[in-house]
């Protein structure tokens, strides 16, 4: 893992330059798939230079929701068919149930959490399901953001010690998986209740006056 970082650090950030983190993104959220890899490089920008470490963040932001977009592009246009044949059938009414239950937040978490959690077959149905794009994309920039702004602090915080800490949480969720994913399910059926609650209450105060 060491050689990995330290070929990261030393030949692939400076071979790429800060607008190739957006390619590497673009690439992970769309046609490719490397585990962690943004992560390691928003990381490894900051401990390189930490005065360029927002610009890191944006653009490793920008290239996963640029590369999100082709996917829910791909899947506006193909529909659920295309759906069941990437991931199968169970698989896809697994993943329609959710976006039924909790809307936009079925792609928010996944977007927000490390691997291995599942992302881009949330990121296609979003397309297969018919989500406005705008609502797609912003949730999309909020929670990546969220991430990378993350694990980018964390770099400037801890140094090499943050690279150390994001595998010890990937290995940390990967044991906790379906933990993780039912307590986010219980916060955002939580979080459901109460806008609806505050909805009726609304709706109430305008029938009265």
């Amino acid at each position: 893992m060491y050689r990995v970082l330290s070929w990261i650090q030393g030949v692939l950030l400076p071979l790429l330059g800060l607008p190739g983190l957006f390619a590497v993104a673009f690439l992970d959220s769309s046609f490719l798939t490397v585990p962690e890899i943004n992560d390691v490089l928003v990381v490894s920008a900051a401990l390189k230079d930490p005065s360029t470490s927002w610009m890191a963040v944006v653009l490793t932001t920008l290239g996963s929701a640029a590369g999100g977009s082709v996917l829910w592009l791909l899947g506006r246009r193909g529909g659920e068919a295309l759906l069941e044949r990437r991931y199968g059938r169970e698989r896809s009414t697994r993943t329609r149930a959710a976006y039924r239950r909790f809307g936009i937040l079925a792609l928010a978490v996944p977007a927000l959490l490390p691997p291995p959690m599942p992302f881009k077959i949330f990121v296609l149905a979003s397309g297969v399901f018919g989500f406005q794009f705008g609502r797609f994309a912003a949730t999309l920039l909020l929670a990546r953001g969220a991430r990378y702004s993350f694990w980018a602090g964390m770099g400037m915080a801890y140094g090499n010690e943050a690279l150390r800490i994001l595998r010890a949480v990937d290995h940390w969720t990967a044991a906790r998986l379906p933990l993780l994913l039912a307590a986010a399910a219980i916060l955002a059926l939580l979080l459901g209740l109460a806008l609806a609650r505050r909805r009726r209450a609304r709706a109430d105060v305008g029938g009265v006056s």
